[in-house]
């Protein structure tokens, strides 16, 4: 019995020794403080995030999720739960714990995150955003102005999330593009964090400083502020009124956050060419917490490798690492001056055709990079994130999103029709691992293969033979030989009448019509735009004077065809240096060779023509045609003498094939409009590529 006893409280004694030095490695923190609980909190630099049976040290990695899909403006909040029990699935395969939504969203997202959580043994949780109208601040540009209007919405709408959170909420439809419904269920122990805000603008930032130079101090229940700018004051009193709220009503809380972005940092950014880019700073070491406030604050930054211009020219980063690592040295500097944890809440990089700005060292650019290459360039960045100390890395975004725009494209199509159709040219709206692809199935596959082409009629039949068709995202176009085509073959294209070329000397050709674009595929392939109908020369030689005009530019049927272009940056003068760098462009017609086919080994997400044997197969993107939209079939109309670009209705576009020293014969092709587009979802190589970046951490 003795020796029974002996044995006991030695094992009580290891037992107690061994969690004595686990408590000491992972502090047991308490969730609950003055009868108020929380699912998450910040202790000592990191994020805890609480499991059920105690809070757990964590980091954060998961995706933004965006509030569309195509067919529909984001207000439109077209997403059901389907599809979100879909996606927060694939989400957790992904090895993911976080997603980020930027406002409120539909009571089908709340109730499909009650459910999934119900159910699955890895459980996904939220940091909330909080919207503030983007539009209301250009127009007002003072969150104090007109009775402190944006500030009471901002407060309101955050007092209504709580109660949304708990499922305890009716919101009526009163506000266009805002969701609404009845929220009955649950999820506030999912709600890990709220990210209030969006990317402010710096003149809204700097206005209302400017305008209420004594409004720099605030004392709250939850938070406070010390040293403070107006701006961090309304930044603060918001944040403080809605913990305020949960705590009293709910007897619940949960950190804290802002947006912010390198634009409104409080760092100097050294040889940053665009004042703009540093005018003022929000700074949220300003905005304290109280011992109310248990579950801590962080910062939120959305940082991309690409912009602002300091990232491509502050020596002090370009030193910093051997290779070049400006990302890396950036983050470092972000951490250094934080006192409190520093969440990456948005980053990444599009998989896209369209390209708007390069990465001078990294070649992280924004636009131009294969699906696997984004996964690549994202994995690299969440290990960046990772090494510099920051509690999670949530990369934009999850999905693509069609009604997204481009600086750099942006005025060649419709606004308002953005979301029926897919644009190759704009970057913005690729970023996501989850693509949209047009149609309800892959209708055509550059491989070389013909039989998706079966039951595609032919517009031309004789010698070189021609068939067309297209979806919500390209224009497609085979051309077969009877004989192995090894020479280089010509694809005349007439989009509008009363203009185009009937000639082109430099390689002999002849037009049966005026033709506005050339296709050449060979060792060198690319398509080019008749100087007169060139939208890139008309915008920035025209226009903005910033290019040499190209020859023929004001002259119909002037024999010539020009190369395509995209703007990358306007002339830039690095201060400190003095380097001019020059205006920047890039060739948006140079076409890539290789298999569209997801399935294919050899799969190239950027393939734009395959050529094998006596087939080649080509897919053009619809803004390389001056089609500003497809489903209503609008082209840009003649814009000589114009300041901006108009739209036409058109009903065909004409097609004619041939080689060097041919008359090509042109042949119509249409097709009908369409209201909601056609897609299928695919899950692109970055995924994968994420998956195992992800299984990491």
């Amino acid at each position: 019995m003795k020796k029974l006893w002996i044995i006991l409280v030695l094992i009580t004694l290891i037992i107690t020794g061994v969690m004595i030095v686990y408590n000491v490695i992972h502090p047991r923190l308490s969730h609950r403080q003055d009868g108020i609980t929380t699912s998450a909190r910040i202790y000592d630099g990191d994020f805890y995030l609480y499991n059920g049976r105690y809070l757990e040290k964590t980091f954060l990695k998961g995706v933004n999720l965006g509030a569309t899909k195509p067919g529909y403006f984001p207000g439109e909040l077209g997403i059901t739960k389907e599809d979100y029990l879909r996606w927060f699935s694939q989400i957790v395969d992904m090895n993911a714990n976080t997603i980020r939504v930027y406002t409120t969203m539909k009571p089908a997202f709340y109730e499909a995150l009650f459910t999934f959580n119900a159910t699955s043994k890895k459980k996904l949780y939220v940091l909330h955003g909080l919207w503030l109208n983007e539009d209301l601040i250009s127009s007002i540009h003072d969150p104090y102005a007109e009775d402190q209007y944006l500030l009471k919405e901002f407060i309101q709408d955050g007092k209504d999330l709580v109660d949304i959170f708990h499922g305890n909420k009716t919101l009526s439809q009163q506000r266009p593009g805002f969701a609404s419904g009845d929220y009955h269920v649950d999820v506030h122990a999912y709600m890990i964090g709220w990210i209030l805000g969006v990317e402010w603008d710096p003149s809204f930032v700097a206005n209302t400083n400017t305008l209420h130079p004594n409004l720099n101090q605030y004392q709250g229940e939850f938070l406070y502020t010390h040293q403070a700018s107006p701006f961090e004051t309304f930044l603060a009193i918001a944040g403080d009124q809605i913990l305020a709220y949960e705590a009293d009503k709910y007897q619940t809380t949960r950190p804290i956050s802002y947006t912010n972005w390198l634009t409104t940092d409080p760092l100097v950014h050294e040889n940053e060419p665009d004042p703009g880019e540093d005018m003022v700073s929000v700074n949220v070491e300003h905005i304290l917490a109280t011992e109310k406030a248990f579950a801590g604050h962080f910062a939120s930054y959305h940082v991309y490798p690409y912009y602002p211009e300091f990232m491509n020219f502050s020596q002090t980063y370009i030193d910093a690492f051997d290779p070049v690592n400006t990302y890396k040295a950036y983050l470092n500097d972000l951490n250094a001056f934080h006192s409190i944890p520093v969440l990456v809440a948005e980053f990444g990089v599009p998989s896209s055709r369209g390209k708007a700005h390069d990465a001078r060292y990294s070649g992280f650019n924004q636009g131009q990079h294969t699906e696997l290459e984004q996964g690549q360039i994202v994995a690299s960045m969440i290990e960046d994130i990772y090494d510099t100390g920051n509690i999670g890395a949530i990369i934009f975004s999850w999905q693509d999103e069609w009604f997204k725009r481009t600086w750099n494209t942006m005025d060649y199509d419709l606004p308002w029709q953005r979301p029926y159709w897919s644009n190759a040219e704009t970057n913005e709206q690729h970023f996501g691992l989850l693509s949209f692809d047009p149609g309800e199935y892959l209708k055509i596959k550059l491989d070389g293969n013909t039989e998706d082409w079966q039951n595609i009629p032919y517009l031309k039949t004789d010698g070189l033979r021609l068939k067309v068709t297209q979806d919500e995202r390209y224009i497609y176009v085979m051309i077969e030989s009877n004989t192995v085509i090894d020479e280089d073959l010509y694809l005349g294209i007439d989009t509008i009448p009363n203009q185009g070329n009937l000639a082109y000397a430099q390689v002999m050709l002849h037009f049966s019509r005026g033709a506005d674009f050339l296709i050449t595929i060979g060792d060198q392939s690319s398509i080019q735009v008749d100087p007169y109908y060139d939208a890139f020369s008309h915008l920035y030689g025209d226009l903005l004077n910033l290019i040499d005009k190209p020859l023929g530019m004001y002259t119909i049927n002037s024999g010539f065809f020009t190369p395509m272009y995209h703007a990358l940056s306007n002339q830039l003068t690095i201060p400190g240096t003095n380097e001019v760098i020059p205006f920047s462009k890039y060739e948006a017609g140079q076409l890539i060779h290789g298999i569209s086919d997801p399935n294919h080994r050899d799969f190239h997400s950027l393939s734009d023509y395959y050529r094998h044997g006596h087939v080649i197969e080509l897919r053009i993107p619809y803004l390389l045609l001056n089609i500003m939209d497809p489903s209503t079939k609008t082209r840009m109309s003649n814009f000589k003498g114009s300041s901006e670009f108009m739209g036409e209705p058109f009903e065909n576009l004409y097609f004619g094939v041939g080689r060097t020293g041919d008359t090509l014969s042109f042949y119509p092709f249409t097709w009908d409009h369409w209201g909601m587009p056609t897609y299928h979802e695919r899950l692109k190589q970055s995924y994968d590529v994420i998956k195992e970046q992800f299984k990491k951490y």
